[in-house]
């Protein structure tokens, strides 16, 4: 029972969760909704058992599977592992001023060039992209 405690309080693996979604997919009994209990879901895990020999479980584990394929680390970590996930703290690292007044300037003369045509929006939209990805 400790162990089963152990393992149910580590961090949630998105793998091992697809893994077992896949699984549960294939082979509908006895795993259907395996991977709901390991991601702590015990009561859609018993739902999942009981409609074992319906085609609904393996419906169901299918989409689990793709949708914990999807999602991202940081959405999957905050839904089953209770990690906070602020899409804000890409932005917020630090950025010398030094780096930011030559992006800055570069995307005024790119904006330029623009504006006098000899850059088209696409091009400009590229070249705007490059800049600003050296900023992460």
């Amino acid at each position: 029972m400790q162990r089963l405690e152990q393992l149910l309080s580590h961090p949630k693996s998105r793998k091992v969760g697809i893994i077992l979604a896949l699984l549960s997919t294939i082979v509908p009994w006895p795993i259907a909704g395996v991977h709901k209990f390991y991601l702590g879901q015990p009561v859609w895990g018993v739902i999942y058992l009981l409609l074992w020999n319906t085609p609904i479980p393996s419906i169901a584990c299918a989409i689990d599977a793709v949708w914990y394929f999807v999602q991202g680390e940081a959405q999957f970590n905050a839904q089953f592992n209770g990690l906070e996930s602020d899409p804000h703290t890409i932005y917020t690292q630090q950025i010398e001023p030094l780096q930011v007044n030559v992006i800055s300037e570069g995307l005024r003369e790119l904006d330029k060039l623009r504006e006098e045509g000899l850059v088209s929006e696409y091009e400009f939209e590229q070249k705007r992209r490059k800049l600003l990805e050296r900023i992460n």
